[in-house]
């Protein structure tokens, strides 16, 4: 079965108005009508940089209790939450592969291994 929603923890985290800090979410796959809407947006046709904030608050599906991730929440990202977001974003839509950190449960030794997101090998 094809996993199209994915886990992610940003390295700072959004602080919302009332001081709550929000680290875990969840990134679905983008589709075609995600990477083209944006373009129609009025903001991203005056800034192209904009196309980030608008198309990540479409994929963000969930951050921390936020069920509605809008471009002002993005907006409002520290910086290295967005290219966390940007390379997350590259990762599951790109090649249908994604690194992931994995800890052996008798010896405890970290490594990173690569899988396959689509099915099958990587």
């Amino acid at each position: 079965m094809l996993q199209t929603e994915f886990d992610f923890t940003l390295p700072r985290g959004y602080i919302d108005d009332y001081g709550n800090l929000h680290k875990e979410g969840t990134m679905r796959l983008a589709t075609a009508m995600d990477e083209i809407e944006p373009l129609r947006d009025p903001r991203v046709r005056s800034n192209e940089a904009y196309l980030t904030v608008v198309l990540l608050s479409r994929v963000v599906t969930r951050l921390g209790t936020f069920r509605d991730v809008s471009p002002a929440i993005i907006e409002r990202l520290f910086a290295a939450d967005l290219a966390y977001l940007q390379d997350f974003y590259q990762e599951i839509n790109g090649t249908g592969a994604m690194k992931v950190s994995i800890q052996c449960p008798n010896c405890g030794h970290h490594f990173t291994e690569e899988i396959s997101l689509l099915g099958g090998e990587s």
